[in-house]
């Protein structure tokens, strides 16, 4: 379908919903935030993890994935699936409240053609406060305020198809937790630039990262594994180390959620993080002067 002509000269954007199929009031919420979209045509594809789309509007098609393969592998299989050189990656339980945000997005990717990754300001739905990790960078405070970003969170981007090849998709072995950096490095170091919109915003519920039993595990060995797979070690041993120090503070009166973490660390080192590329040292420096030296 990627090559797909378009029925008019509005912007193609093709969509990727990932789902298991759990939160169908979400899920359609979700969809409905699509339908109402403006001055673009989409082509929107819901990706089942390990369960079959059923019930799902007309104008939009599914894809089973017999098994639940991840969140990174499961949102590349839908790529291929889908016409445009836009790409919008949609969390289930994600909405984009302001019907011109897919023309806003594609105004701002057509006026620079570097211009790799948008993530949005995410607000909460139904009103409250917004949790800090979802303002992908040091100073926070400011959620209006937009800037370069060398992480994203993952629930609602869009990305040009051409940079989103270049960086290699989204790292398929992480399953679940930090895709979201290594996806900004890659595409930094593709040439291309990640840029945080916090004047366009999408919504999400206010959740906790630690609902999925596994999380701490899986962030202990995605730190270890975005240093092993993407930087000069002389980057990467700091990296890991600043990182452990700020776990190990945390989960100072939490045993057994420092021992959760920990398990994931060695995991880290000792299980095979996939191919090697160290970032170029030209995005080193760029990361660096945008005040995000990966040694952070």
């Amino acid at each position: 379908m990627a090559d797909r002509v378009p029925d008019s000269e509005r912007p193609v954007v093709g969509v990727v919903v990932l789902t298991q199929g759990r939160r169908p009031a979400d899920l359609t919420r979700a969809l409905a935030s699509l339908s109402w979209q403006q001055e673009v045509e989409t082509d929107v594809l819901v990706v089942g993890n390990g369960w079959q789309p059923t019930g799902l509007p007309t104008w939009t098609r599914g894809l089973t994935l017999r098994e639940n393969v991840g969140i990174p592998a499961g949102r590349n299989a839908g790529v291929p699936q889908v016409a445009g050189d836009l790409l919008l990656f949609l969390d289930d339980d994600a909405t984009l409240p302001d019907p011109h945000f897919l023309a806003a997005a594609a105004r701002r990717f057509a006026a620079d053609d570097r211009l790799g990754v948008l993530q949005p300001r995410v607000d909460v739905l139904g009103g409250g406060v917004a949790p800090r990790r979802w303002t992908p960078r040091l100073r926070a405070a400011d959620r209006h305020r937009s800037s370069p970003a060398f992480s994203v969170w993952e629930g609602a981007l869009v990305v040009r198809r051409s940079a989103f090849e270049s960086a290699g998709g989204w790292p398929a072995p992480f399953f679940y937790a930090h895709e979201g950096i290594e996806l900004a490095w890659r595409v930094w170091d593709a040439g291309f630039s990640v840029w945080y919109a916090g004047d366009l915003a999408a919504e999400h519920p206010l959740t906790s990262q630690t609902r999925h039993v596994d999380y701490l595990r899986l962030n202990a060995r995605n730190r270890v594994w975005l240093a092993r797979r993407n930087l000069p070690w002389v980057c990467g041993i700091p990296y890991v180390l600043s990182w452990t120090a700020l776990q190990v503070v945390r989960s100072a009166r939490n045993p057994a959620a420092l021992s959760s973490w920990s398990r994931g660390w060695l995991e880290g080192w000792r299980v095979p993080a996939g191919p090697r590329r160290p970032l170029r040292w030209a995005t080193v420096r760029r990361m660096t002067r945008h005040g995000r030296p990966p040694v952070l």
